[in-house]
């Protein structure tokens, strides 16, 4: 362009015109020069400024991806991934607000915890928490259970919201399952860090509840309200170690594909009629899943073992102690006579008689799960949490049954029964 500029000039200067006539067009010449360079000069800026913008929108959009990652990352800590979904997807989900429901809810607590964290330092139980709940929280996801609260070390979790989930019940007792059946890779972790076994029980509840967010504009969260929640925490408050507990609208729910262990009818705080609860074996259907965790045998003891007992009422320890004593034994269970016979589904806490007064301060718990007298007086205890000084006081009094071939089964369940697996 400046070379053309050049041409036209010098053929102006050799123009046959008056001087001013020739000042006057090389002026309008420069000027248009000048007018050009100063185009020039921009279109370059210009060039140099879409670039900058072209990179600053490749970095903004990374900087976008990266930050929606986090995001995601970081609610999905916080939020289960269903309803994170659903506000990534409708914002307006964001509105306080409810609507109700039916859902299946699942509630599991670990048992003994409380007594367990007293014997651990907090980084432990921490460690322990943590390692618990990376193995449940997979299985519970790869189920779509919504994750509505962790509350210490219980895990509170709805089927069929935010989105509708017809197989519900179904799907809800098939991951208490595989929850159960899990325990056995998370003691495996503990062990290996030296950290001790945890037991886990879990209940099941099919009821219409609230769901949506509820809160104030400033603070709020997804939240499951009803009547119905409350009654999943009395069905699990039944359970020991490695139970699954359903009420009968799961039962029904789920239809004819479950293998039921037990059946009893309880009678639960603030209920105003008694409730009858299953205790679950396996899911037959497309699942195809049953508790692998088997009930270790009751070996008669050479010498019984003396205890003092307290009645557990509630989260209020009675008063008055009573004596009793352990005739059989397993790891996990005993067969308890005691002075006063206590209904089934009471808790203990008992102390050990005749030791040393170290050994005899140590509480442990358990709940009687069955009757083997009529007048309740012998009965089945299953431990929910033994010191690991009590522990090894049983596990010297088993390495001395009366017999060594004295192996005997426990007495069947009342009401036992099962649905062959299709």
């Amino acid at each position: 362009m400046k070379a053309n500029l050049d041409k036209l000039k010098h053929a102006v200067g050799e123009l046959i015109v008056t001087d001013d006539g020739r000042k006057m067009v090389l002026g309008l010449l420069g000027q248009i020069e000048k007018g050009f360079k100063t185009l020039d000069f921009r279109l370059e800026r210009a060039l140099k400024d879409k670039n900058t913008l072209s990179t600053l929108l490749s970095r903004t959009s990374e900087d976008l991806e990266k930050s929606s990652e986090l995001v995601q990352k970081m609610f999905g800590r916080y939020l289960s991934t269903e309803v994170m979904n659903s506000l990534l997807d409708d914002p307006s989900a964001l509105e306080l607000g409810g609507e109700k429901r039916k859902v299946t809810i699942m509630l599991s607590d670990l048992r003994g915890f409380t007594a367990l964290s007293e014997r651990l330092n907090p980084e432990q139980v921490v460690q322990l928490l943590n390692s618990y709940f990376e193995v449940m929280v997979d299985v519970i996801l790869q189920y779509h259970g919504t994750i509505n609260e962790i509350i210490g070390d219980s895990l509170l979790v709805i089927f069929g919201a935010p989105k509708e989930m017809p197989d519900r019940a179904k799907r809800a007792i098939a991951c208490a399952i595989e929850m159960q059946n899990e325990m056995a890779k998370v003691n495996e972790q503990n062990r290996g860090q030296g950290l001790p076994d945890l037991e886990m029980g879990i209940g099941l509840n099919e009821t219409e509840v609230i769901v949506g967010n509820i809160g104030s504009s400033k603070r709020s969260k997804y939240a499951v309200v009803g009547s119905g929640v409350n009654m999943t925490s009395r069905i699990e408050s039944y359970t020991v170690g490695g139970q699954i507990l359903i009420s009968e609208s799961v039962r029904r729910e789920a239809g004819e594909i479950l293998r039921i262990d037990a059946q009893w009818d309880v009678f639960p705080k603030g209920a105003e009629k008694q409730l009858r609860v299953y205790d679950v074996g396996g899911i037959a259907g497309g699942y195809n899943l049953a508790l692998t965790s088997k009930e270790q045998l009751l070996i008669t003891l050479a010498r019984q073992i003396p205890i003092r007992y307290t009645v557990l009422e509630g989260k209020d320890v009675g008063v008055k102690e009573q004596e009793g004593s352990f005739v059989r034994l397993s790891k996990n269970c005993a067969e308890i006579m005691l002075d006063q016979p206590v209904s089934v589904h009471t808790n203990l806490k008992m102390n050990l008689e005749h030791v040393s007064e170290k050994l005899s301060v140590r509480d442990f718990y358990g709940k009687i799960i069955k009757h083997l007298a009529e007048n309740g007086s012998c009965s089945v205890i299953r431990f929910t949490s033994i010191p690991p000084e009590v522990d090894a006081y049983f596990q010297a009094h088993l390495q001395h049954p009366l017999e060594r071939g004295d192996r005997q089964k426990p007495p069947p369940v009342f009401g036992r029964g099962s649905y062959p697996y299709e």
